[in-house]
């Protein structure tokens, strides 16, 4: 019996390798990590591989215009992806919100950031960094925090400006920047803060960050690509999408 389980076991192995296909990805930078866990999962229970390219929306968005060789585009916003749908660059009907993301505002330094609102009024902190809000959507959040709590021109001497969330997160651990506005999945996994001390910002303070995915004309008959936007918006992967403080779209 064993041994007929094993048999039954390994035709099942080499059945998934020979329908396993491989899928390119283009990532927005905010949502790298809570990736690499859903692609890994993915791969676990497909048998397809995904290779992930990770960076700043607005440059992908420019490359797959210029015809990049992605399959699926997960986007840090729902304009780009909408657009490139609207201009019959992506296959219609693919588009969907996979995540809303949240904003924080994060100090490596423990205890460093208690009321966040406060601590900006305060003017109490050196370089504050945000994302780029021509090239990232967490950008344009931090923007409308401040402009929300009539801060822009009171903190505007304390800017430095990341190129994409990633870049922007990089200031403020390595200690070039006091403080920085990044994405809440970047400190956070299951449910709590794993570095330093940061204040969610309270969603009323800017427009909701909905991520849409969209599926490219370049994975149109790609059964890896379909397979995989399908499991995202699954039970599965918007557990892992919680985790990092999203709330899942599907």
């Amino acid at each position: 019996m064993i041994r007929r389980w094993s048999l039954l076991l390994v035709l099942f192995a080499v059945a998934l390798q020979a329908r396993a296909g491989e899928v390119t990805v283009a990532v927005a930078s905010n949502f790298t990590a809570p990736m690499k866990e859903i692609a890994a999962a993915f791969e676990r229970e497909s048998g397809h591989r995904v290779k992930l390219v990770f960076g700043s929306s607005g440059k992908f968005y420019a490359q797959i215009r210029n015809g990049a060789p992605f399959q699926v585009f997960f986007s840090a916003d729902r304009a780009k992806p909408r657009t490139l749908d609207a201009d019959g660059l992506a296959v219609p009907g693919s588009r969907f919100t996979y995540a809303v993301g949240s904003l924080a505002l994060w100090s490596p330094q423990a205890g460093r950031v208690r009321d966040g609102a406060a601590l900006l009024q305060s003017g109490d902190f050196g370089k504050l960094a945000l994302a780029n809000p021509r090239l990232a959507p967490y950008g344009t959040a931090a923007l409308e925090v401040l402009r929300s709590l009539h801060l822009q021109a009171a903190t505007r001497s304390h800017w430095v400006q990341g190129e994409n969330i990633a870049q922007t997160f990089q200031f403020v651990a390595s200690g070039n920047a006091d403080l920085g506005f990044v994405a809440l999945s970047q400190i956070q996994h299951g449910g709590r803060i794993e570095r330093g001390s940061a204040w969610i910002v309270p969603a009323s303070l800017y427009q909701p960050i909905r991520q849409d995915a969209v599926l490219l004309p370049a994975g149109a008959d790609s059964a890896a690509a379909r397979s995989l936007l399908r499991f995202v918006r699954g039970k599965h992967a918007a557990a892992i999408i919680e985790s990092y403080g999203y709330r899942a779209g599907r």
